[in-house]
């Protein structure tokens, strides 16, 4: 297991690096996901969290008012996203949507 201090939170980096984390993290998770979510499950699983403790530390965190909506309309969409992963019939549109918020959250990092 990855022993990295980024690996499960990562409040020491500026809040754009935070973002950008973020962003990669869906980008990867919409690749597994479309690809075939049962053989990377493993690997999914980790991302989830990984990407869960993000979130909460940057929920945490005093964020510009430009990027609070933002930030609002991610958790949702991520909360529907660990909700209704395992759902087979709509993995490909998950996938879509986790790569529409990595991009969406790369462009609006210098927002934060």
């Amino acid at each position: 297991m990855n022993r990295s201090p980024h690996f499960s939170h990562q409040t020491d980096l500026p809040l754009d690096k935070q973002v950008l984390n973020i962003s990669v993290n869906m980008a990867r998770l919409s690749e597994w996901i479309a690809d075939s979510y049962a053989s990377h499950k493993p690997l999914i699983d980790i991302f989830m969290k990984q990407t869960e403790n993000y979130l909460n530390d940057l929920s945490n965190q005093n964020v510009s008012e430009s990027f609070k909506p933002t930030l609002t309309r991610f958790r949702m969409e991520f909360e529907k996203l660990r909700e209704e992963i395992e759902d087979e019939k709509n993995k490909l549109y998950w996938a879509e949507k986790a790569l529409t918020w990595a991009n969406i959250l790369q462009h609006r990092a210098k927002l934060v």
